[in-house]
């Protein structure tokens, strides 16, 4: 019998991770990344000996392919995904390759706000608390490189409904869904009811005795709900009610309840606050509960967390203004958490590309908190066309210190300038994280001049 051939699309951490398990288990391997390699990545595919390209793609080495992986970056509507889909060739994702070499129980973690401060402090729990706990998905280390060795016995997997799209047989044990709000609409052809079925994608493979951890708040998570009426434990937070089995926010104190455990903590005792922060941990304690963390464990690892870079982190602050770093926030949703944080005047940066936002969540939050708005980026003018009227001050500019430099002569003591841009980095900045550092470059430099 031949040797089946898995090509992979993409040579990024979950591309170059799914070619080395697939080499591992014994396919014939091919990678494909019409960019330009990582230097890191290159060296790996190099030493493992696994082909590769980049700077195109060979349609004829890559469609003849017994099943593709592909990366979440690349849309499903480019002409060569369809000519793989057309002609009856599987296309997944690395999470689903990955999953089917794994015996490890698997928590997946989704949501449009709040996945990756859930997932890093999911994995906190269950570490600290001793457990044998694997991190992967949309973060750290290759899922798929990591279940080569498949030495966990438990994966905390952070999930983009772009991974979740690729995804068919994958079956976790407890499931997060923190909310939908309208995001990457660009993919979803316009239609946020796609978006919903992409995300509900996470319940695909449900069991019984699986939990299902979701915010009983959020409309579009209740309409599809009830139109599905999928079997499974369900473990509701809210803001609102006491749920139980559940979890929620009632005086300043964390309640959260499984069928079998309860647990209670004041959130003035953890590190993170607001209200979208109390929803990310009832999630987290709930999830780390229904694989058996004692609340011993669970208040130890609460104390001890520390979020991840770029999510309203503190830039420093110069001649009593505050900068705060929350280049994270890349659509409208993660701002209205950032606006809802703050207690003073504010100065917020926003800008980038846009990926079909609608700002009139912020109209309220806008009006009683930003003194001024200053756009970073390439095209301002759906910002300014929106906010022009609304807020006192817009000042627009192309270069984080100028940012940076406008903020410090509008501010005065007392003042934040917030860095939470609504939008995608791309048009000036490698990536979230690259504008994120570069802002706290910035802030540093004028620190020190």
């Amino acid at each position: 019998m031949a040797v089946q051939k898995i090509v992979i699309l993409g040579g990024g951490e979950s591309g170059v991770g799914a070619a080395l398990l697939a080499q591992a288990k014994g396919f014939a391997v091919f990678l494909s990344d019409r960019g330009t390699l990582k230097e890191s990545y290159r060296t790996t595919l190099q030493a493992a000996g696994i082909p590769f390209e980049e700077g195109q793609h060979t349609e004829a080495q890559i469609l003849d392919a017994t099943e593709v992986v592909k990366s979440p970056g690349i849309p499903s509507t480019v002409p060569l995904v369809q000519k793989l889909i057309a002609q009856g060739t599987p296309v997944i994702s690395e999470i689903e390759f990955a999953a089917r070499y794994t015996k490890a129980r698997l928590i997946g973690i989704t949501g449009s706000n709040g996945k990756t401060t859930t997932t890093l402090l999911t994995y906190h729990l269950l570490k600290t608390a001793g457990f044998n706990v694997g991190l992967a998905g949309n973060i750290g280390d290759s899922f798929a490189e990591q279940v080569i060795a498949d030495t966990y016995d438990y994966y905390v997997l952070e999930l983009s409904s772009f991974q979740l799209d690729d995804m068919y047989k994958t079956q976790l044990d407890v499931m997060v869904l923190l909310n939908i709000t309208p995001d990457h609409l660009d993919r979803y052809n316009y239609e946020f009811q796609n978006y919903v079925a992409s995300k509900f994608r996470i319940l695909q493979n449900a069991r019984p005795a699986d939990s299902f951890i979701y915010f009983a708040e959020n409309q579009p998570i209740l309409d599809e709900l009830a139109k599905r009426q999928p079997d499974v434990k369900k473990l509701p937070i809210s803001l609102q009610s006491t749920p139980s089995p559940g979890g929620y926010l009632a005086d300043g104190q964390l309640t959260a309840k499984t069928q079998t455990q309860s647990f209670a903590i004041q959130q003035s005792e953890t590190p993170l606050r607001g209200p979208h922060n109390a929803l990310n941990m009832l999630a987290a304690i709930l999830a780390a509960q229904s694989v058996g963390v004692t609340s011993e464990a669970i208040q130890a690892g609460l104390k001890t967390f520390q979020n991840a870079a770029h999510r309203l982190e503190p830039a420093g602050t110069i001649n009593g203004i505050q900068f705060i770093n929350d280049s994270k926030a890349t659509n409208v949703d993660s701002v209205f958490y950032a606006l809802s944080s703050m207690d003073t005047p504010t100065i917020w940066i926003a800008g980038g590309q846009d990926k079909g936002n609608d700002y009139s969540q912020l109209d309220a939050l806008v009006s009683q908190k930003v003194k001024a708005l200053i756009c970073l980026g390439v095209d301002n003018h759906k910002l300014v066309d929106y906010f022009g009227g609304k807020v006192p001050l817009i000042y627009e500019t192309q270069n984080i210190t100028d940012a940076i430099a406008k903020g410090l002569e509008l501010g005065q003591s007392g003042d934040v300038v917030l860095l939470s841009p609504a939008c995608a980095s791309f048009d000036l900045f490698k990536n979230y994280e690259d504008r994120g550092d570069q802002f706290k470059a910035a802030v540093k430099k004028m620190y020190d001049v």
